[in-house]
């Protein structure tokens, strides 16, 4: 039998795969670094780049003030007409964006709640608002998919989420279910196992094959392990449950039966409370800290600094990672007072582990988690690049 035609196919697909994770990557690369990270001959990167420009998933641009001798190399991007739906189900809203390639979000919208929805409800929201966007996109633009990202427990291969606690949802297939109502592939996953992913590609993690994410948010916080440069997912996707952790306070040890856990002590709600507000967007909530002048709020930061220094010592002591980045209202509180957060972590750890760590917030900001969810759809596209452009109707 001969394997020359499916030997060929799979090559031109891996390059293909290549020059677009290059690209994705990076943001702006020439053809001539293309053809120098690939190893690749020019004419083939050239008809590389020729067949991604024709599934509208790059274009190439003139260099700008060039001085070079001789013609410039074409400097190549991703096509602004790529997009991937972003979605974040939270307690108190449901946050749909959408997102190009090297993690530019474009647009969002924040649909706020007075509860949490059940996964139904929140599908049909869902599928409501991408439509609504989707209206407001040129007809150019082609939709790679949908990520959703989930603050719970998400089987990652299917997207069945197992458990959102501070959602209601039990095994709940929520990936398929706006597949259905969309009509778009989609795909769900951990919240902050994809803010972990997305601050290793674009933010305070690049370069780092190491690093723990902790991410605070409305339902929680949760976390995500970049190990030796790989996602640490665990044998079902439910790595990085920090939130869940037993903590214990520093005037003694916390009580089970009355919570204890990370998340409980370490708590959005009780600054929310504290500050009078009954609900706020992440900047929202950070300016208000740091405009607060109150004592008792001030005593709560400290307070919450201390609890979380302790997970952060574990994690540490555990994992052994060059970076640890905090985002959401996790990023706020170190914000606030991240010396006293340092000296806190220092004190605790082992000596040898913490010499070479570094503690940061997150630098995406509010969009991070959408970035992350986006990565869920443009993984599959930048393993096949021609196939799932075709299924998307490029």
């Amino acid at each position: 039998m001969n394997n020359r035609g499916t030997n060929l196919d799979t090559v031109r697909r891996y390059n293909l795969s290549r020059i677009l994770g290059l690209v994705h990557h990076s943001g702006a690369v020439s053809r001539s670094t293309l053809t120098r990270e690939t190893g690749l001959n020019r004419s083939t990167v050239a008809a590389l780049v020729g067949e991604l420009t024709a599934l509208r998933l790059v274009i190439e641009v003139e260099p700008a003030g060039t001085r070079s001798v001789g013609r410039p190399s074409p400097v190549v991007r991703p096509h602004p007409d790529c997009v991937a739906f972003a979605v974040n189900p939270e307690q108190d809203a449901i946050t749909v964006g959408v997102v190009r390639m090297h993690g530019h979000v474009i647009t969002q919208v924040r649909h706020e709640l007075e509860e949490p929805l059940g996964v139904a409800e929140t599908v049909q929201v869902t599928a409501r608002l991408i439509a609504e966007l989707r209206a407001g996109l040129p007809a150019s633009v082609v939709v790679a998919g949908v990520g959703v990202a989930v603050p719970g427990l998400v089987r990652t291969p299917d997207g069945l989420v197992r458990l959102a606690p501070h959602l209601g949802w039990v095994d709940e297939p929520v990936a398929t279910l706006l597949a259905e109502a969309t009509g778009y592939a989609c795909f769900a996953a951990n919240d902050a196992s994809l803010g972990a992913l997305a601050e290793h590609i674009f933010g305070a993690g690049r370069e780092v094959s190491n690093l723990i994410y902790l991410n605070g948010g409305a339902s929680g916080i949760g976390g995500g392990v970049i190990a030796n440069g790989m996602p640490l997912g665990g044998a079902g996707g439910y790595a990085g449950e920090f939130g869940h952790n037993l903590v214990t306070a520093p005037d003694g040890p916390a009580e089970p039966s009355t919570g204890g856990v990370l998340e409980d002590e370490v708590n959005r709600g009780r600054l929310l409370e504290l500050l009078g507000l009954k609900s706020a967007d992440p900047v929202e909530l950070e300016r208000a800290l740091l405009e607060s002048d109150d004592a008792e709020v001030r005593r709560e930061v400290s307070r919450q600094l201390g609890i979380l220094s302790i997970a952060i010592r574990n994690a540490i002591n555990v994992l052994n990672p060059e970076l640890v980045v905090l985002g959401g209202f996790l990023g706020s509180l170190h914000a606030i007072d991240a010396d006293l957060l340092e000296r806190l972590v220092a004190g605790q750890t082992l000596s040898a582990s913490y010499e070479d760590v570094r503690i940061v917030r997150a630098t995406l900001g509010p969009d991070l988690l959408l970035i992350g969810a986006a990565e869920l759809v443009f993984e599959p596209l930048l393993a096949d690049p021609a196939g799932v452009a075709a299924r998307a109707g490029a």
